[in-house]
């Protein structure tokens, strides 16, 4: 990465859903609030900004990573994906997001689209994690209201229609 100047903004260019945007960032400009403030992407939360709550998380390069904790300018030619991107179409839920809705996994909504985003590239690269693994994913993410018994059941319902999807039942 070149040495930037902090005197002066930066235009920052990435794919986020599949589309290309970009704009100016300050180089101290944290990727949570470039995708929020300048993209206008508002799906990704910002809680605690230490990187402890999880509920900015999202996919870069296809990796879950925290992006109050990730500068703007770091992220220049990369593919990011938020909880906008999980939907298939405007009018339908990811087969994840339907498990959330059908089984509660949510209340206040706050830590779900971190949550999300950890729970769509756990289930990518093991369509068929068991229990131990998603909690075990899962404790990197602070909710305060559902306790995570939904949460876990939601993902283990996804994991489920997975294998039927796929002819595995």
């Amino acid at each position: 990465m070149p040495r930037l100047s902090a005197a002066s903004p930066h235009r920052v260019r990435f794919t986020l859903n599949g589309r290309t945007v970009s704009g100016q960032a300050e180089p101290r400009m944290l990727l949570s609030d470039f995708i929020r403030h300048v993209v206008g992407a508002t799906g990704t939360h910002v809680g605690c900004e230490h990187g402890v709550c999880g509920a900015c998380t999202v996919q870069i390069g296809g990796v879950p990573a925290r992006s109050c904790l990730t500068f703007a300018v770091q992220v220049e030619g990369a593919e990011i994906r938020t909880v906008e991107g999980l939907a298939p179409a405007a009018d339908r839920l990811s087969p994840l997001q339907n498990a959330f809705r059908e089984n509660y996994g949510l209340q206040c909504g706050f830590c779900t689209p971190g949550i999300l985003m950890s729970l769509d590239a756990l289930l990518r690269d093991r369509p068929d994690a068991a229990e131990p693994e998603i909690r075990e994913f899962l404790s990197g993410h602070l909710c305060r209201c559902t306790g995570y018994t939904s949460i876990v059941k939601a993902a283990l319902q996804a994991v489920r229609q997975r294998r039927e999807e796929a002819g595995h039942a």
